[in-house]
């Protein structure tokens, strides 16, 4: 073989191998270009019902508590009574089921009494809007109302409580209450509030007058042995005015007086 054939036969050996191996660098090319096959996954695919409940995390599901802010003892002047303010709910984070009841007893009769039940839905990351009826009780004729209120926490960590009510021949009524904890340590807790009525109308029968009719301040010390239950002291006084100071002490009542308090606060 000749110089010249060995040299052409040189180049087409390499030739052959260069376009071989600039193939297989193409092929490889297209493969990596090829997205990959998403895994399939069956919690993915499933209805957010279905893995939520598998997973144990279902937000939606109803809860319920029950509260006893107030079991209590009351003294003022030899007399006593018993005094009670509880409240429950059961529902989701948008709506619930509310009810609440606060009153008095004193010689085993109920001297006054208010009872709640409405619909809680929250408005706001802070305060829900509650519709509903109340229902009046105690000394006197009983009082039914349809209710509307705003509950929740105000600037300052104040818990609010409002309501308006529409009762029987067109009789009015306005509650407020408002309190607030101050943490003296991480169990002792200081709890001052306040409650004001007000009515549309004179209600004689039970020693109501029009206007503002009572006024509540107190003032609560209690010790938190566990987180839902502490024992507390305190002291309130309660006022009436106007009207409805003159209705009381027509009936041999006193328009205003001072209580000593002894009590607990529990919930679960």
């Amino acid at each position: 073989m000749s110089g010249a054939d060995t040299h052409r036969t040189l180049l087409l050996t390499l030739a052959t191998l260069l376009s071989g191996v600039t193939a297989h660098a193409q092929g490889q090319s297209e493969l990596e270009h090829v997205p990959p096959e998403p895994p399939k996954s069956h919690v993915h695919a499933m209805p957010y019902d279905e893995m939520a409940e598998m997973m144990g995390m279902d937000d939606r599901m109803p809860f319920g508590k029950y509260m006893a802010d107030r079991l209590e003892w009351q003294e003022s002047s030899g007399d006593s009574s018993l005094a009670w303010e509880v409240a429950a709910w059961y529902g989701g984070d948008f709506n619930k089921v509310w009810f609440e009841s606060e009153g008095e007893r004193a010689s085993g009769t109920t001297q006054e009494s208010r009872t709640e039940i409405s619909w809680d839905r929250i408005i706001s990351s802070w305060w829900s809007l509650r519709l509903g009826a109340r229902h009046d009780g105690g000394i006197g004729p009983a009082r039914d109302w349809a209710a509307i209120g705003i509950a929740g926490l105000a600037p300052g960590m104040y818990e609010i409580e409002a309501g308006f009510y529409v009762g029987e021949n067109g009789r009015t009524a306005l509650r407020f209450a408002a309190d607030k904890d101050y943490l003296l340590t991480q169990r002792l807790v200081l709890q001052p509030e306040v409650e004001l009525a007000a009515y549309g109308r004179d209600d004689a029968e039970r020693l109501i007058g029009s206007g503002l009719s009572d006024l509540k301040l107190g003032l609560r010390l209690r010790y938190e042995l566990h987180r839902q239950f502490a024992p507390y002291i305190g002291v309130r006084w309660v006022g009436h005015f106007g009207e409805s100071a003159d209705f009381r002490e027509a009936a041999g009542q006193d328009d205003a007086e001072l209580l000593w308090l002894a009590g607990m606060r529990a919930w679960f």
